[in-house]
């Protein structure tokens, strides 16, 4: 017995340089846009919700965040001090 997958064209507006920096990363893991979209919609149908925990930040991190957009508080550092 065989399932028949009805596909449909739909159109979405993307960051581009997200869009092809993923494509490039769906390239090296062998998948098509198509291919992980659909992968996505599945994972968000299994986990009745998004896939990934998504949290809002606590006010510390939202004042950092805030700062850190207006340049305020910034300090520069290597990437040895961050290793």
């Amino acid at each position: 017995m065989s399932t028949t997958i009805v596909k449909e064209t739909t159109s979405v507006k993307l960051d581009k340089t997200a869009k092809d920096e993923a494509k490039r990363i769906f390239k090296q893991l062998g998948l098509t846009m198509g291919e992980a979209f659909n992968l996505f919609l599945y994972q968000v149908s299994l986990n009745k919700g998004l896939p990934f925990e998504i949290k809002i930040p606590n006010k510390v991190t939202q004042k950092t965040i805030e700062e850190a957009r207006q340049g305020e508080n910034l300090d520069d550092f290597t990437i040895s001090e961050l290793k």
